[in-house]
């Protein structure tokens, strides 16, 4: 049996703007939490997040895309959100959430897919149409990667891969990682969100910062530190220091394999993302010949801060196509 620890329905009650309710798929013994809106004879939109995220980042996304008819899922991976979290660090690899995605693929029998991936939801989901091609319509891809060796590892990954060793900033006991979608958003500064998350004090924030950081810490309040496995290890996993657990070698199979897909794409990045840069997303569209759209001000977590312009983006393009 596995060891895991299972969030209380109880954290999330308080949140007015992400009032869907539960769906969970079992896999092994865990179970995993995904939302499922829209028709069910609907063309689907997977919709993935990444770290130190959950389904919550797509708050401002689902709703116009059921508005537009789209059955709209979007999971949690193990270790994050409603979904259960495995206390056994060594038990988080990127292979074994690919695998955990796939069965939910397969169980609820997606078909007619948009895929719509950021950050570690690139490497797990865009495995997914290399697997089951013929599931998949299109694919829309937001500011992550696709490990190869030709690939440069901006300095950000590397600041952000350092923080999480030993003497990094984010190397302690239950780290308040929501903390970081409220900086990325513009809705505090690093004068308030470092102290608050380096002390382990509540962040001197309210209005919308509060509710958004209420949203993103409610997986893991007043959870043990056991509970924050699966947040470190997605940036232990960066194949610069991990190659094995980064599934750095399925990584650049997908990535050789997606550079001959045949049916849509289209890219949406934020500019001012330092982690995965605009010239790294067009280097990619471009390779890829697919549509490419910026969104200048909006940082790695355009979901986050810029959720109405990105559906509009994905809406637009899958018209015109």
């Amino acid at each position: 049996m596995t060891d895991f620890i299972r969030t209380p329905d109880s954290n999330f009650d308080h949140i007015a703007d992400f009032t869907y309710t539960p769906n969970y798929h079992t896999w092994q013994d865990l179970r995993m939490h995904y939302v499922d809106e829209g028709p069910k004879d609907g063309p689907v939109m997977l919709l993935l997040h990444g770290m130190p995220a959950w389904s919550y980042l797509y708050r401002d996304i689902i709703p116009q895309l059921v508005n537009a008819g789209y059955r709209c899922i979007a999971p949690d991976h193990l270790g994050f959100g409603r979904s259960d979290k495995p206390t056994d660090f060594n038990w988080y690899t990127i292979a074994r959430h690919t695998e955990v995605l796939t069965s939910l693929i397969v169980a609820l029998d997606l078909q007619n897919i948009t895929l719509v991936c950021q950050d570690w939801g690139g490497p797990t989901g865009l495995a997914q149409s290399v697997y089951m091609p013929e599931r998949f319509a299109r694919l829309c891809i937001m500011n992550t990667w696709l490990h190869h060796p030709e690939y440069e590892y901006s300095d950000a990954i590397h600041n952000w891969n350092a923080s999480w060793h030993e003497g990094g900033r984010f190397h302690r006991q239950c780290p308040d990682v929501g903390l970081l979608l409220v900086l990325s958003a513009g809705l505090a500064g690093p004068e308030v969100i470092f102290p608050a998350l380096m002390n382990g004090t509540p962040p001197q924030i309210e209005g919308a910062a509060l509710t958004m950081y209420e949203g993103f810490s409610a997986p893991y309040r007043g959870l043990p530190d056991e509970a924050f496995n699966g947040y470190r290890k997605f940036p232990l996993s960066i194949p610069l220091d991990s190659y094995t657990n980064g599934n750095a070698a399925a990584q650049t199979h997908h990535y050789q394999t997606l550079l001959q897909w045949r049916k849509h794409v289209h890219f949406i990045w934020g500019g001012a993302d330092d982690v995965f840069t605009e010239s790294w997303g067009r280097v990619w569209a471009k390779q890829m010949n697919a549509s490419f759209d910026v969104i200048p001000e909006a940082g790695h977590f355009l979901q986050n801060s810029h959720g109405r312009e990105v559906a509009g983006f994905i809406l637009a393009r899958i018209a015109d196509e």
